[in-house]
Parts: C-alpha cells; sequence; structure tokens
C-alpha cells in the first residue's frame, strides 16, 4: 500500500484527505459501500446509481484488503488510483455528462441545444418502468408495448402513441377517460396526436399541471417532461385513497386530544408520515420525520413491514412472517436488500432498489411507503368513537373539479383540501395573476406565519383577497368577508373560486376573439350557430337547458368542430336509459378533450345539467372551434 501511496503528488494526497473526511460522515475513520456512492460525486466521477452499484460491488471484494466490509484511507488512496487507470476513466468519460442517477440530455431544438440542459433521474425512470409493467400487464391493448425494459429508453419511445399514458391515467383514476375515445388501431400521426392530446387534457382534469407540456413533447419522448408528467399522474393514484372521507381507519391515527377536523386538514403525504410512526410506536421503535435521511437505514421500515404483515388472525388470511435476520447487517445496502425482500413477500417491492433507500431518495420512498399503505394499512377504525359525520362525506364534484383546476395550473403549494388550503389566500392570489386581476404582492403576508398572530395575517390576506375581488375583479361578492375564507365557508368560497374559473375561462375566449368581451349569451349564440351550420338538428336555449342531459348537444357541437371525430355508432339518440345518459356524457367529454378542449367538468356535470360546468364545457369547445377558424 505504501508504494500506491508515493505515486500520488503530496497535494493531490491532501486533496484526497479532505474529500475522505467530506465523505466519512460518520468520523469513522472508515467509508462504508454508501458512503462510496458519494464519493464518486466528490471526486467528480459521477455516474448512474447502477453503475455505482456495479463499481462498489467490485471495489468491496477487490480492495476491501482486509475483508471488514469498511474501507479505510489507504485502501480509499488505492480506489482513487483505480479510478485513474486507462480502462476505468474510459468508462467515465462516456459517462462524463451524468450524475449518480441523474442523466444529463441536450435541448431538442436547434436554439436549445446550444446548452440547455435537462436532466432526468435514472432512478425514477427504472422506478415508473416496472411499476406500469406490472400495472398494465394483463391489458391487452399494451401487448405490443409490455414489458418496457428498466435500463434503456424504451418508456419514452413506448408513451409515444399516446395509449399507455391513458391507460395510466385510468389506472390512477379510474373512468377518467372513455376507452371508447382512444385510438387503438392503425394508427396515423395525426391519431397519435389525438390521443396525446386526449391524455394530457384528462392529465390536466386529474389535477396535474400540465402547462408548458406539448403532445409533440411526448411524442418526442422528451424524457424530464414524460418522467415529470408520469410522476404526477401516478402520485393521484397512489394518494386517493389516502384520505379520511375515503378510508374512514385513518381516525386511527387521531393523536391524544386531537380533534378530528385538525386531521382531516393533513396532506397525503402528513398522513403517511403519521400512519408510518403509528406502526412503529407499535413496534416501540423511534419515530421518523422524512422519507430520506430517517429511513436510510432500512430498520424502520423491517419495523413498519412486520407490523402490517398479516398476522393470519381472519380465516381466509394466511400469516406473513417478516424475517429479521438481515436487521442487524452491517452494510446498509445489504440490510436495504434484505428489507425489500422482505417487502415482496408483500407483494410490495415496488419504486425504490436498495441504492434509492440507502441515498434516501424521498419521491421514490414516498412512493414505496404509499403502496404499502395502499396495500396493507393495518389499521382499524376506533370503535364507540362519536365523530361529526358531516366531517366525513368527502368532496363534492365540484369541489373536486375546482381543485383540480388550480393544481393543474401549478399553484404551489398543491391543493389538497379546497377550504383549508385556501384559508391564508395565498392560492387565491396566484389565481387572481393567472386571470390578470393585479394583486400587490407587498400587501401580502407570506409563510411562516409567527405562532402569535399568525391567524390574523391570513385573515388580512383574506380581506385584501375579497376587497381584490369585489373592486378590481368585478367579482359579485355580496356578503363576503375575509374571515370567510379564512374559516373554510363552503358556501361563499366556492362563490369566489367559480368567479375566478369563470373568468380565467372567459379569458382565453377573449383572446381567440381579439380581446372581444365574451359572456353566456354570446356562448350560446355561438354555439347554435355553429350547430344550425353543419345541419344538426339540436341546439340549446341556456346552460340550463334539459336537452343537455342527453350529451347529444355538446356531441353535435364536436361533429361541428372536428367532423370525424365522434364515431356515430358510440352514441345513443333516442330511449335514453340513465346508463345511455351517463355513457353519452363520458364519451363526449373524452372526444373533446381528445379534439384539444381542456374540459374539467365530470360526465354527471352533464347529465345532471350543472349549469356553471355546462358552461364551461360549452366555452372550451367554443375556444377549440375558434382556434380551429384562425
Amino acid at each position: 500500500m505504501e508504494n500506491n501511496i508515493t505515486t500520488i503528488s503530496r497535494e493531490e494526497l491532501e486533496e484526497l484527505r479532505e474529500a475522505f473526511s467530506k465523505i466519512d460522515i460518520d468520523n469513522s475513520g472508515y467509508v462504508s459501500d454508501y458512503e462510496l456512492q458519494d464519493l464518486f460525486k466528490e471526486a467528480s466521477l459521477p455516474l448512474p446509481g447502477y453503475k455505482v452499484r456495479e463499481i462498489v460491488e467490485k471495489i468491496i471484494a477487490v480492495t476491501d484488503t482486509n475483508k471488514d466490509g469498511r474501507i479505510d484511507f489507504q485502501e480509499f488512496v488505492s480506489i482513487i488510483q483505480e479510478l485513474k487507470s486507462k480502462d476505468i476513466s474510459k468508462s467515465f468519460r462516456k459517462s462524463i455528462n451524468k450524475k449518480q442517477g441523474i442523466t444529463a440530455i441536450g435541448g431538442t431544438s436547434a436554439i436549445s441545444s446550444e446548452g440547455t440542459q435537462h436532466s432526468y433521474s435514472e432512478e425514477e425512470k427504472v422506478a415508473f418502468v416496472n411499476w406500469i409493467n406490472k400495472a398494465l400487464q394483463d391489458d391487452p391493448d399494451c401487448k405490443h408495448l409490455l414489458p418496457m425494459n428498466p435500463s434503456d429508453a424504451s418508456l419514452f419511445k413506448s408513451l409515444a402513441d399516446g395509449i399507455l399514458l391513458c391507460k395510466m391515467i385510468n389506472f390512477s383514476q379510474p373512468d377518467t377517460i372513455d376507452e371508447r375515445a382512444i385510438n387503438k388501431k392503425k394508427l396515423t400521426p395525426f391519431t397519435i396526436s389525438e390521443n396525446l392530446n386526449l391524455a394530457l387534457n384528462s392529465a390536466s382534469a386529474i389535477g396535474c399541471t400540465v402547462v408548458n407540456i406539448g403532445s409533440q413533447d411526448l411524442q418526442e419522448g422528451k424524457p424530464h417532461l414524460v418522467l415529470g408528467l408520469l410522476w404526477q399522474i401516478i402520485k393521484v393514484g397512489l394518494f386517493a385513497d389516502i384520505e379520511i372521507s375515503r378510508n374512514e381507519a385513518l381516525i386511527a391515527l387521531l393523536n391524544e386530544g386531537e380533534e378530528l377536523d385538525q386531521l382531516m386538514k393533513l396532506s397525503p403525504e402528513e398522513l403517511l408520515l403519521r400512519w408510518v410512526n403509528y406502526h412503529l410506536a407499535n413496534a416501540g421503535w423511534q419515530k421518523i420525520n422524512n422519507f430520506s435521511q430517517d429511513i436510510k437505514d432500512s430498520r424502520a421500515y423491517y419495523h413498519l413491514l412486520d407490523q402490517i404483515a398479516p398476522k393470519g388472525g381472519d380465516l381466509d388470511e394466511l400469516p406473513i412472517k417478516i424475517d429479521f435476520s438481515g436487521f442487524h447487517d452491517k452494510n446498509d445496502l445489504r440490510r436495504a436488500e434484505y428489507m425489500l425482500q422482505q417487502a415482496d413477500k408483500l407483494g410490495c417491492r415496488q419504486f425504490v432498489t436498495p441504492a434509492d433507500v440507502v441515498a434516501g431518495n424521498p419521491k421514490l420512498n414516498l412512493a414505496f411507503v404509499a403502496n404499502l399503505f395502499n396495500t396493507y394499512p393495518a389499521l382499524h377504525k376506533p370503535e364507540n368513537s362519536s365523530y361529526d359525520l358531516n366531517l366525513l362525506e368527502g368532496e363534492s364534484n365540484e369541489e373536486r373539479t375546482f381543485r383540480n383546476w388550480m393544481n393543474s395550473l401549478g399553484v404551489s403549494p398543491y391543493v389538497n383540501h379546497l377550504y383549508s388550503d385556501l384559508c391564508d389566500a395565498l392560492i387565491i392570489f396566484q389565481l387572481y395573476d393567472m386571470t390578470r386581476v393585479l394583486v400587490d404582492w407587498n400587501r401580502v403576508n407570506k409563510p411562516p406565519y409567527p405562532l402569535l398572530g399568525g391567524n390574523m395575517k391570513k385573515i388580512e390576506n383574506c380581506n385584501y383577497a375579497v376587497e381584490l375581488g369585489k373592486t378590481k375583479a368585478k367579482f359579485s361578492l355580496v356578503g363576503i368577508a375575509g374571515h370567510d375564507l379564512n374559516e373554510g365557508n363552503p358556501t361563499l368560497t366556492l362563490a369566489l373560486v367559480w368567479q375566478l374559473m369563470r373568468r380565467y375561462t372567459l379569458n382565453v375566449l377573449s383572446d381567440l376573439g381579439d380581446g372581444e368581451k365574451v359572456n353566456d349569451e354570446i356562448i350560446i349564440k355561438w354555439v347554435n350557430q355553429t350547430l344550425a351550420k353543419a345541419n344538426k338538428k339540436t341546439s340549446i336555449t341556456s346552460f340550463k337547458d334539459k336537452s343537455i342531459s342527453t350529451s347529444l348537444p355538446v356531441l353535435d357541437l364536436i361533429d361541428a368542430i372536428a367532423p370525424k371525430a365522434i364515431r356515430p355508432e358510440m352514441v345513443k339518440r333516442e330511449d335514453l336509459s340513465s346508463e345511455d345518459k351517463l355513457n353519452n356524457a363520458k364519451y363526449a367529454i373524452s372526444v373533446a378533450r381528445k379534439i384539444g378542449a381542456r374540459i374539467y367538468a365530470l360526465p354527471d356535470d352533464l347529465v345532471e345539467v350543472k349549469p356553471k360546468m355546462v358552461m364551461t364545457v360549452f366555452a372550451c369547445l367554443m375556444g377549440r372551434g375558434l382556434n380551429r377558424i384562425k
């Protein structure tokens, strides 16, 4: 070893000692294999995660001369020398544009290629490929695309025709897309573009932010955009049932002295953290505060798996024994692998590799835990508990539509609960900005709010939000005060939110009509003229017109704007049952999205003729029609 050291200059040796100290985070005088991953970053030799793992295994086998599972400074120096040898530096040169697990790609347009770089996570790609392969493995429409290879770029190619994206949206939020609207056979560039429009507009309708993503980006398989959109779609599905109105057993997570409405204000991420800590407390293990630093050693996961694994108490339930033999392994990567083998017994080895656990990848670990919760929540609603059942009703369709609309525009933070998340009006101010109502941000109090008087700061914001609505936006806000928003008064909050959504929708139309003001009468007149011009027999008198419940005026309008988009055999026109009406509505909304209309309304809104949502449907179609003329 001594000979090796003499071949490195004194300056280099000092730098290596400094790097070693940085990496030896527990000051033990050694680095372990997972600390070696940080070594590569420090030594400016970044690599994707799977490569690091391969090299780590070789290094441990070859360089760990005293075979103690750790690497001391002298062994570290010999590694650096080895890395400087020609063979290895070649492989590093190939990967010079890669950080650990992060792949950098140049821009794809002529302009953006001149120095713009977008990065994407290799780990995320692998995780999402495996999740999609499992989710859609039995879908006959995906047989030509699955299974995808997680180690190459097949994900980006496989998503290019739009079918997989549409299927994943329905997997996360069933019935969002009417399958009859997906183009599946003899695909052409045009029908592929329709599929991608359908996917993007449907993703938007379930609350995904799709600003600045177009069908062309997906067709070209731009990795950072594809992965960003996929994560949002997957997360919607993972979080769907982590909500008290949909899973009353979550009441078991109430802390002593805590009111139910406080628990209901928690985000899905916060509920998951509390769920994990509930089980860790039962196991007598210390609580965690995050899904990154605190889970790196896998030990909390071991205890969580042991708590949620079926114990065989029910007649039809077989017990699953969690084996703790890997719990005390000194090697973090190996321990993570043993832990994941136990997760596999529960059918839950998803989203993370041992390296993702040890690196504390927060996104993928969150997904791993959410999947565990969805498969084995192991919670029981407390008996003899008297709670206000009104609190457990869950959100209405209207509330969900408004919330999804806000989130699709990219407001921050993400809106999980319409009323409690609007209590400081910050989301309202962002929506004012997006609807061209000038906000004086100097007047806005921003978080973190002080413990004393913090709510007063929020009420000041809410007062300003109401004032802007009345004076600048000219909204009808009779009887609405700031404290109504702050307290989450449903009726009064919805009145403001609806007017914001309406203004946003009409702004889009006004822009297409060269700034001309648009109102309900103008939309209705345009709808009827367009229908008449296309020789359609349907028409509407208002957005409350009973004929809208059949969706026939909407379907005919789509056909007038985009001939051949509607397949006549899919539409029921006479003797309509309730089921027929719903089927027509589902088809109408999906085809509208497919031709490029960003519709947030739900099929039920058409069937029940909800005038507000009906108005947005016709307004969006008018926008599409005007756009086509232009």
